[in-house]
């Protein structure tokens, strides 16, 4: 039996996706800026899709721009914005260091361009708090980077309190909310942000779509240069297969929302619950109440993460220590960290992301297994500490 609960990195597509994206590539091959009924037919299929993704997150089709991910759909904001901004007083970006990479290392580029940063602080429940944005916002803020749901823990930040400081001070606000859309509802015109990120296989889209929110009225230069797709906001051939993808997994969750955070959220507090329960020596990292419904992030003393998701992996149960993106790498999670926790902390703590195919049956393979190898790692760590 193999299980997945690694649903963060990347969600299995839904059927409809896989239907939709084969069809795409075997009936459709034109161009969408050709004239002809071919360009126009595909055209059609990336003008719905647009429809789709606006009406998932409260948007105008005008506002939302296709690209090729959540990363192109965070560097576009801000190193679209900045660029725009460059020019004038405002020579400063607010972030946090719970961020992706895709945030995290944009900003540092822009650092080195010349940009002041501000790193805003947390607490252990990984939320932001506004009064310190407030505290470290003034005039020459010209971007604030908060993302909406963390990858790792899950946590969600309070948003819609942070752009509405932003606002105050004529900042642009961008979130990056890849974790958040299509497993909470979301709304850009309740949240109040300028640009939002979003990517399509986060919830059962194809790999390679994703797309970005800008607010009618916000000033953003695009950083691709050539044709005049996308409204000159992202140069290149629209990838319409994965366009149109992205439009059938916005549609289903829309549909599935009400239903399937529920379900999830159940699944979930009865995983955490049981491992909380049977395996001594665990705590859950982050806000257990303001957080997706389908994350949990879970420290288990005395071993290394990693040991126990290669184990859990060979009992072919796939879970992860953090961000897919950072996968290899020997540093600790940077996330957890800004949280304030030991290293050690982030150094044994795992992350389970449960999503559509989760079943009861699937929870109850991993409790099944894994109170016995953190047993059987755990004695293997002590004897190795004796022999040092």
């Amino acid at each position: 039996m193999r299980v997945y609960l690694d649903y963060n990195a990347t969600a299995p597509p839904a059927p409809e996706v896989v239907d939709a994206v084969t069809q795409v590539v075997r009936d459709h091959v034109g161009n969408p800026s050709s004239v002809h009924a071919f360009g126009q037919r595909a055209k059609a299929l990336v003008d719905d899709a647009r429809q789709e993704v606006a009406a998932l997150i409260d948007a105008d089709p005008t506002e939302v721009v296709f690209t090729a991910g959540g990363t192109e759909a965070d560097n576009l904001a801000l190193r679209g914005a900045a660029e725009a901004l460059e020019a004038g007083p405002r020579r400063r970006l607010v972030t946090s260091g719970l961020e992706h990479e895709a945030v995290l290392n944009t900003v540092k580029a822009l650092e080195r361009r010349g940009w002041q940063v501000t790193r805003l602080s947390t607490s252990e429940s990984g939320i932001v708090d506004p009064g310190a944005l407030r505290q470290a916002i003034g005039s020459d803020t010209a971007l604030v980077s908060i993302m909406h749901a963390n990858n790792e823990v899950g946590t969600i930040q309070p948003v819609a309190e942070l752009a509405a400081i932003a606002r105050e001070h004529g900042a642009v606000f961008h979130t990056d909310a890849v974790q958040s859309v299509g497993k909470i509802p979301v709304s850009v015109r309740e949240l109040g942000v300028d640009l939002l990120a979003l990517s399509g296989h986060k919830f059962g889209g194809p790999l390679g779509a994703g797309a970005l929110y800008i607010r009618r009225g916000v000033r953003l230069l695009p950083y691709l240069t050539g044709g005049r797709q996308e409204r000159n906001r992202r140069a290149g051939t629209e990838n319409v297969p994965a366009i149109a993808g992205l439009g059938v997994a916005a549609a289903v969750a829309r549909k599935k929302l009400a239903s399937e955070g529920p379900r999830l959220r159940q699944l979930r507090d009865r995983l955490e619950s049981d491992i909380l329960r049977l395996v001594p020596g665990t705590a859950v990292n982050g806000d257990r109440t303001a957080r997706v419904p389908n994350t949990t992030n879970i420290g288990f003393d005395g071993i290394e993460a990693e040991s126990l998701l290669i184990a859990l992996d060979l009992e072919g149960i796939a879970v992860s220590t953090g961000s897919a993106c950072s996968s290899g790498s020997l540093e600790p999670s940077h996330v957890l960290r800004a949280m304030g926790h030991s290293t050690a902390r982030a150094r044994n703590s795992l992350r389970f992301s449960l999503g559509a195919g989760t079943t009861d049956a699937d929870l109850e393979a991993v409790i099944a297994v894994l109170p016995g190898l953190v047993t059987k790692l755990r004695g293997l760590h002590r004897t190795a500490a004796a022999l040092r």
